[in-house]
């Protein structure tokens, strides 16, 4: 292949001219044209891999698929004959309806018009799994096609005539080559471009299949790299001539700007062309263009013709210009810092278990992403479809792209190797223009072989300088992972060499404070740094979400939860597990992504996920089902008050306090919204719940600058106003503008006092014993760290409990905020910060084998075992009234208000005429919790693997 580069200062006395528009027009006609081979097609599995043998490209087949298509959506397969139970392999992941993994044929009758003749002709088949071959009339019509990724494409020329032909596609989808890491339950891995986890293996192909007729030297591709400093768009045109035809001619070129419709000058250029060529243009784009980003997603359309007397050719492709750079060790577009507020895309798609091919599909993630403040997708192990760009270019999204790759035995085979590299060859064809593709990782969690990673990363950045990349999204590998690697231009981490850059590793041992960030583990980074995976807090299974599986994926995992909690008498629960453990992992969502603004030096986080994961052991990990829609948990106006490109933030210590402190917060402000803030006026209140104003203020700063955290102020506010316990809220918000952001504070009487009254308060089994015997009113509260039980814990499941099946595995509290016991105890009906101590300093009791006790707060149970689990309940017992908690509600009652105060409240209802509990039971059974020694075991849930 011969490369000309053509500048305009190359050519002189007019052989490179700008021209105008109406000019322009005059080159502009347009050669192809195209044949759409969508609809019905004959197809026949070859499960045994017969077909080449007995020559099955001459053969006729006579079962019918639409094409394009999947044979899971055409009903052919194997039929699921699994039924939902807790068993390998329903819970981990969605069941295939039908299922094919092996070589299937495709055939189609093509008519191919008149004028096609002696024309160059191209089929493409825009998605297949994993690798494709073409006969035509009996005949193999040119070199087997492999991509996960990119489209097939075959070169037809000569090899179709007009009339009629017969077209046979063999399709294999098994596995080709070693990217994924397999386990004993997914044996062809777990990378999500080739997994039954979450596109499944599908087989047939997907998106566009046509026929595309074009002049005999034609435009094979257009690259386009801006150059924002220069004013211009470097454009690399290949060129392909199969006839080695000697061509004189003009290659026009001609940008529209897409906002307001115009067109920038043309400009023409001479070529001579003798063999595939490449030829390089500067096109100007003057003084006014429009920039690319979050803010202004303003694209270009550029057309190319090429033309000479005798015919022409055009292709057109969209580009933004934008300046993408990782100066100062932040991410920054067209020299403005910005912050990637990401969740991942798995290929996570129920209905069809593969990826949308239209823009409606990616419309509703995109929409549904911004929706919730998000301004980035990572696409994990795997690259989609041209669509998902086109909606990400118009939208203003930033998108990271991976190698289908999540390997462990990275550079151990030359063939997977080399496949990879061809890959990313491809995937610069095919989506390199886009203004959103900025980030590209090798893949996720790679081992081991960095110096292979290394030097990929060196090959990209040679290639395609239009991306930001890094040799791997995380890894475990020892001697890696805990700072950037020479090549990269950004970081992707859970923590460093310094410490922890999530929650997931902080959240459950260290009490709670949020005047903390992660500046001290991201100090002297060289690279920006992006926070990995942050979040996976599992919510329990929402089994109303079974009717909409009405696609090629039955969900018999949540089917089994079901069935599971209707056997037990639970199923009237089940929207209250949800309800809990969702509303939770929202408040560990919110501070998660707060400490992730707070941190200086940090240039976004990745959450996995804002929707459902569902598989890998069925990780529902999301505030959002697997279709991205709504569980109810959290409305996105109110995730956005915490996520959005400018989020008012507050720095304080503690969320608990006694009335007689004075509560301080350092008040913040995010700002990434692409313009400084000129003397916003930011106000602060200290409210109750019924909206009575304690105490307010407000700061009126000269600026808050873009791209990045500024202070503002400190607050200073006495709580003596706060008279009885109260749950209140510091809200703090921008004057005439949507930015407003609150956090939920808890305040009790430092004075109060524990009046027992007539009750009988003990930790001791025999004295609570002989109370009730004596039919008094007891409150039981053994020390838990002697009871046999559930390790208190506060944050819920991690990921899942399946694929991490030796946890300690609850998902918070539930109650019912209204219950007279917890009268003068404020709390919503799920797990929040004031709960953390309490969580922490208790023992889940499990109360299935305790018939007549009613839970006044219960710990929610992981799905998979679906215990009834209790904190506090109350019963009858002997002649007396029992109360019944695992908290520590004994030791330093002064330096835990919150345990003090809920002491307080069960006493004052059990003291009171509403105090008259229904069940009975006989004490002595509650003895198979007294363990009679301190252990420090934690507990281990069923383990199904």
């Amino acid at each position: 292949m011969k490369t000309y580069r053509l500048k305009i200062t190359s050519f002189v006395k007019s052989k490179s001219v700008l021209i105008s528009l109406c000019t322009l027009l005059s080159f502009s006609s347009n050669a192809r044209e195209i044949i759409s081979l969508a609809g019905s097609w004959n197809v026949k599995l070859d499960s045994t891999d017969i077909g080449l043998k007995n020559k099955w490209y001459q053969n006729t087949f006579s079962q019918q698929i639409n094409l394009p298509g999947t044979t899971d959506e055409a009903g052919i397969g194997i039929p699921n004959k699994l039924t939902p139970k807790f068993s390998m392999p329903q819970v981990l992941y969605l069941t295939r309806r039908n299922s094919y993994i092996g070589v299937a044929w495709y055939s189609k009758v093509v008519d191919i018009p008149s004028g096609w003749k002696n024309k160059s002709l191209v089929l493409k088949l825009e998605r297949v799994i994993w690798q494709s071959r073409l006969w035509i009339d009996g005949k193999e019509a040119g070199a087997l096609q492999e991509s996960l990724i990119a489209p097939h494409y075959y070169d037809l020329t000569s090899k179709l005539t007009p009339g009629k032909h017969k077209l046979v596609i063999r399709i294999d989808n098994r596995k080709k080559y070693d990217i994924s890491v397999p386990t004993k339950n997914s044996p062809n891995g777990l990378a999500h471009a080739y997994s039954e986890e979450t596109q499944t293996i599908w087989n047939g192909i997907i998106g566009e299949i046509s026929l595309e007729k074009r002049s005999g030297i034609n435009i094979s591709s257009i690259q386009t790299f801006p150059d924002v400093s220069q004013k211009r768009v470097d454009v690399v045109i290949r060129l392909n001539n199969p006839d080695k035809q000697q061509f004189f001619g003009n290659i026009t070129l001609c940008a529209k700007d897409l906002v307001d419709k115009k067109n920038l000058p043309g400009k023409i250029v001479p070529v001579k062309i003798r063999d595939n060529d490449e030829i390089r243009i500067s096109y100007p784009m003057g003084d006014k263009f429009r920039l690319w980003s979050e803010q202004t997603p303003d694209l270009y359309n550029l057309s190319v013709v090429l033309k000479n007397k005798e015919f022409s050719d055009s292709l057109t492709t969209v580009f933004g210009m934008r300046s993408l750079t990782n100066r100062n060790s932040h991410i920054q577009i067209n020299g403005q810092n910005i912050f990637l507020r990401g969740t991942l895309e798995c290929c996570v798609f129920p209905k069809t278990a593969c990826p949308p091919m239209d823009k409606a599909g990616w419309g509703k993630v995109f929409k549904t992403a911004c929706s919730y403040g998000l301004n980035h997708l990572r696409f994990h192990s795997w690259c989609p479809p041209k669509y998902a760009f086109e909606v990400a270019d118009e939208m203003g999204f930033y998108l990271q792209i991976e190698l289908p790759l999540w390997s462990l035995t990275v550079n151990q085979d030359t063939a997977t190797s080399r496949f990879l590299y061809e890959e990313a060859d491809r995937i610069i064809r095919e989506y390199g223009n886009h203004p959103s593709f900025c980030f590209w990782s090798i893949g996720n969690e790679l081992q081991p072989d960095f110096k292979y990673l290394n030097d990929f990363v060196a090959r990209l950045k040679n290639k395609d300088p239009r991306h930001l990349y890094t040799s791997t999204t995380f890894t475990f590998e020892k001697g890696h992972g805990l700072w950037p690697e020479p090549n990269d231009d950004y970081y992707i981490t859970q923590y460093t060499k310094k410490g922890w850059v999530r929650g997931q590793g902080i959240f459950g041992t260290q009490s709670p404070g949020f005047d903390v960030d992660y500046s001290a583990s991201v100090d002297s980074i060289p690279v920006p740094i992006v926070t990995h995976e942050v979040g996976q807090y599992c919510v329990y299974p929402n089994v109303n979400e079974i009717p909409k599986y009405t696609g090629v994926l039955e969900p018999l995992n949540f089917m089994a939860v079901r069935n599971d909690l209707e056997k037990k008498g639970l199923l009237s629960k089940a929207n209250d597990y949800l309800m809990a453990s969702g509303k939770l992992a929202a408040v560990l969502y919110k501070e998660e992504i707060e400490r992730a603004l707070k941190t200086k030096g940090a240039s976004g986080f990745q959450l996995l996920d804002l929707h459902d994961f569902p598989g890998q052991g069925t990780a529902l990990v999301g505030l959002l089902d697997a279709f991205w829609d709504s569980k109810g948990l959290i409305a996105p106006e109110e995730f956005r008050s915490f996520c959005s490109q400018v989020v008012p933030l507050a720095r304080f210590g503690k969320p608990v306090f006694k009335n007689s402190e004075v509560f301080t917060a350092e008040v913040e402000v995010a700002n990434y919204s692409g313009n400084n803030l000129s003397k916003p006026k930011v106000l602060w209140q200290i409210c109750s719940s019924n909206g009575t104003v304690y105490q307010s203020g407000e700061f009126i700063p000269n600026e808050i600058a873009n791209g990045k955290n500024t202070a503002i102020g400190k607050i200073s506010a006495a709580l003596s106003s706060v008279q009885s316990a109260e749950q209140i809220y510091l809200k703090v918000s921008i004057e005439n503008s949507p930015y407003q952001n609150s956090w939920k504070l808890w305040v009790y009487p430092a004075n109060a006092k524990v009046d027992s009254g007539n009750v009988v308060y003990t930790r001791d089994f025999r004295t609570a014993q002989n109370a009730l015997s004596k039919g008094q009113n007891v409150l039981y509260n053994p020390d838990w760290k002697k009871l046999t039980g559930i390790e208190g814990k506060f944050i819920p499941v991690f990921w899942s409990p399946v694929h991490f099946p030796k946890q300690a595995a609850t998902m918070g509290v539930l109650c019912n905020p209204g219950h007279p016991a917890l009268k003068l105890f404020p709390t919503d009906m799920h797990s929040d910060w004031q709960w953390w101590d309490l969580n922490t300093n208790s023992k889940t009791i499990i109360l299935d084998s305790i018939q007549g006790v009613n839970p006044i707060v219960e710990m929610v149970d992981n799905w998979i075992n679906n215990r009834r689990l209790g904190l506090v309940f109350e019963t009858r017992a002997g002649k007396g009234n029992l109360i019944y908690t695992s908290i520590d509600l004994n030791t330093d009652l002064d330096n835990r208000p919150q345990a003090k105060q809920l002491l307080i409240s069960l006493l004052s209802y059990m003291n009171s005429n509403r105090y008259k509990p229904e069940s009975q039971i006989d004490f002595n059974q509650l003895l198979r919790f007294e363990s009679g020694k301190v252990t420090d075991e934690k507990s281990k849930p069923t383990d199904i693997y």
